[in-house]
């Protein structure tokens, strides 16, 4: 038992390993004093080392989504672009061996002023103040901001040290001013973002007007980032913490608008507004049944590619105006709802006296006792101004208005929607005015949406402009916009009664009747004309010029169960009273009757059928000549060569019966096609193509040319071309 005890007492293991453990305890204790104190670590300088391995943000852009007409056709989109930028400070170019920054200023400015289109002195300027101000780089605009892949290329070829180039994304509206109050515009702005200690310009998309501005949100997406590590050689450190988080791209946008009617509406408003110079107008065709906005154009109107805006209102929505005699459509409604409209009843036409003031018709003579329903084919203020007077009162005729949308927004997917005013309900005679329009202020889409009453029996459709919202990335339909109907406001019988006068007021051989200038052989339209005056702010009375008016036309057809809705207004026209309206109303109302098959069985309104082109261009002409001959396309073939070498419009396109299309082939010898009864657009599409050289006289379509049918045309021919209007009957308003 002692000898265990003795070699227990004398077993030195523990002691040894408890004093290793101390001493290396020991050690760890002076590595750590000295990781925490010492300012430089094996040499290295722990502040250099950790200013340089520091937490780098990348911003990942999202796509801005497209927007589509209701045919998938492309009216806004993405496109890239380029801007040039210089490297000013030395520091850019460091230890490195390549000059990366610019240090030849005047041979720099000499060598990019002709591929920029812009002044050397400019640039010169540009590159300097970046030096003065020891920037680190400088944008040189605004010849080198949103250049184009081949411009790029060209820059490029230059081979000059110290350019670079930001990559952005432009956005694109290939038709131009087409649509452009509906569909908006986008402006860019810059910001300046530090991004590896380097500072670059960021470039965000924001939508501005129409649909751009409505559905900014949907549209611009999401931007996302990337977060990371990186070493003093500027590589990621491996295994170190990464945040990703991606970028949600913005959804797609169809619109109710079906670009063939929307080109049928831009074509005859344009063809107006050269002529009459209007102060505004407007022209809108919707789908009677849905709400849906098919087309509609305004003027003035801009191309948001170059935003060449001079009125940011969209007379659609956003300009309240005193409607005029359309009203009188709402007015007799609402007497026909009382149950106490009697249309064979009598009154006195020319004159009605309220109190100390007094109502006339437009024929201050009058036409003696006329009947009620005369009287609305006749646009009588003095027939609605007595159905006040007698069956109708002030509480009455607002209520029923407020009922048929007055007063109130419409909701329609569109920004900055104005509400109009129907309040000037206080005197007699502001009763009697509000029952013809007058004293009163709409919108013309509260028109379009009151009329679909008459469209859809009695209950009211809202208006839509988009049809679908779409994920960009994978097809999926969001959102898709219901028909959205009211319950019964006005009784089918109101709406027949309406109708048959409405009908009366386009189609009456009676030659006072106001609408007879919209009538259309196989169309059956209906509709009620529109003469406001326009009250001047400044001078506290209503103009009595000529043609101090707003011009309106609010119809549909065909009579018995209506398709189509169509309303236009036209401001003040510097010559021809309201020529201009029915010039285009009519236009659109026939374009749209062949596209859609609307006449009725006594029309002889050819059937129209559409065409997607395809690519014609390389094909061999004789081949493409006999392939659409069996289509009802206009073909105009430029020169006579056997090849085809570009095409006018372009691919994927859609046309219409009659439309006209251009193929120019590789030859030099052009004759002259008969241009009789071409339009002046149609004119200046073959002098662009040709570079012949046009001079118009008169305005609307061609009836004569100078130079015959199929003679050469020679690069010094003078062209003289002869122009009238389509439509020559005079309105009686």
């Amino acid at each position: 038992m002692g000898t265990k005890n003795t070699k227990i007492k004398n077993w030195k293991f523990p002691k040894k390993v408890f004093v290793c453990f101390l001493f290396f305890m020991l050690v760890l204790f002076i590595q750590l004093c000295y990781l925490s104190l010492s300012p430089k670590i094996y040499g290295i300088d722990m502040n250099e080392f950790s200013s340089n391995r520091k937490t780098v943000t990348n911003i990942l852009k999202s796509n801005r989504g497209s927007i589509y007409d209701s045919l998938g056709n492309t009216l806004a989109s993405n496109v890239t672009s380029y801007t040039v930028i210089a490297y000013v400070n030395e520091k850019v170019t460091g230890d490195s061996e390549v000059q990366k920054h610019v240090t030849d200023v005047i041979g720099t400015a000499e060598a990019l002023a002709p591929v920029l289109d812009m002044d050397v002195e400019t640039i010169k300027k540009l590159l300097n103040d970046g030096i003065n101000k020891n920037a680190w780089q400088v944008e040189l605009g605004p010849g080198g901001r949103g250049i184009t892949e081949l411009k790029k290329e060209e820059v490029e070829a230059l081979g000059l040290p110290g350019i670079d180039f930001v990559e952005s994304t432009k956005r694109y509206y290939p038709n131009g001013d087409f649509a452009s109050y509906i569909i908006g515009y986008v402006r860019q702005y810059e910001d300046l973002v530090n991004e590896d200690g380097v500072e670059k310009l960021q470039y965000n998309l924001v939508g501005e007007m129409g649909i751009e501005a409505n559905f900014n949100e949907k549209l611009g997406g999401q931007d996302g980032y990337l977060t990371y590590q990186k070493d003093l050689a500027g590589y990621k450190i491996p295994d170190s913490k990464e945040t990703l988080v991606p970028a949600i791209d913005g959804n797609d946008i169809y619109l109710t608008i079906d670009s063939n009617i929307q080109r049928f509406v831009e074509a005859s408003i344009k063809e107006v507004i050269t002529k009459y110079n209007p102060e505004w107008m407007t022209l809108t065709v919707m789908d009677a049944k849905t709400g849906d906005i098919l087309g509609t154009s305004t003027a003035p109107s801009f191309d948001p590619n170059i935003k060449n805006i001079t009125n940011y209102e969209n007379p659609l929505i956003s300009t309240s105006f005193e409607p005029g005699s359309t009203m009188k459509i709402y007015t007799y409604m609402c007497a026909m709802e009382t149950g106490l409209y009697d249309g064979n009843a009598l009154y006195q036409s020319g004159n009605l006296q309220i109190g100390d003031d007094k109502v006339s018709d437009w024929n201050v003579y009058g036409w003696g006792f006329l009947s009620y329903d005369k009287g609305f084919e006749y646009s009588s203020n003095v027939a609605v101004s007595t159905l006040v007077q007698t069956i109708l009162n002030k509480q009455k005729l607002r209520s029923c208005l407020e009922s048929y949308g007055f007063g109130e927004k419409t909701g329609i997917e569109l920004s900055n929607e104005a509400s109009g005013n129907i309040s000037s309900f206080n005197y007699p005679i502001e009763v009697a005015n509000a029952s013809f329009g007058q004293g009163i202020t709409i919108t013309a889409i509260q028109q379009l949406q009151a009329l679909t009453l008459i469209s859809n029996n009695g209950k009211m459709l809202k208006p839509h402009i988009v049809d679908k919202i779409v994920d960009s990335n994978t097809g999926e339909v969001l959102f898709e916009t219901p028909i959205e109907e009211s319950e019964q406001i006005v009784s089918e019988e109101t709406v027949d009664k309406i109708k048959k006068l409405m009908y009366n007021v386009v189609n009456s051989d009676d030659p006072i009747a106001t609408g007879k200038n919209y009538k259309i052989d196989g169309l059956d339209v209906i509709g009620k004309t529109g003469t406001a005056e326009i009250f001047d702010v400044n001078q506290g009375r209503y103009l009595d010029g000529e043609n101090d008016y707003i011009f309106s036309f609010a119809g549909m057809y065909p009579y018995e169960n209506p398709e189509v809705i169509i309303y236009a207004t036209m401001k003040k026209p510097t010559n021809g009273a309201s020529q201009g309206l029915i010039m285009a109303v009519r236009s659109v109302m026939e374009s749209v009757a062949k596209f859609k098959n609307i006449f009725n069985d006594t029309s002889n309104i050819e059937i129209v059928d559409t065409y997607k082109l395809d690519s014609y261009v390389n094909e061999k002409t004789d081949v493409i000549k006999q392939q659409l001959d069996n289509t009802k396309l206009d073909l105009v073939i430029i020169g006579d060569g056997d090849k085809i070498v570009s095409q006018y419009p372009s691919v994927n396109t859609t046309l219409v019966s009659g439309d006209k299309l251009f193929l120019v082939t590789n030859s030099n010898q052009i004759k002259m096609p008969n241009m009789i009864g071409w339009s002046k657009a149609d004119a200046l599409k073959f002098s662009e193509l040709t570079k012949m050289n046009f001079i118009f006289e008169g305005y609307g379509y061609i009836y004569e040319q100078s130079i015959a049918e199929d003679t050469i045309l020679l690069s010094d021919m003078e062209i003289n071309l002869k122009l009238k209007d389509k439509y020559f009957d005079n309105n009686l308003g």
